[in-house]
């Protein structure tokens, strides 16, 4: 039997949504820094738009509510 913790890392993309990563990993930037990641759940922004690149403050959630018209 595994529990959760030896499952290794795992990526999901969602929808209109950050991409989750959960599990063991390292979190490096362009020149191959490790950034702070202080949890074992990360959403990394993919609209482009966050405010704490690169992880999701939840601004495509605005996006996505613009009124019609």
């Amino acid at each position: 039997m595994t529990s959760k913790d030896d499952r290794g890392t795992e990526i999901r993309a969602y929808p209109d949504g950050p991409i989750l990563v959960r599990g063991d990993f390292q979190l490096l930037d362009e020149n191959g820094d490790p950034l702070p990641a202080e949890r074992r759940t990360i959403a990394l922004c993919r609209c482009g738009r966050t405010g704490i690149p690169p992880f999701c403050d939840g601004t495509h959630t605005l996006l996505r509510q613009r009124p019609a018209g």
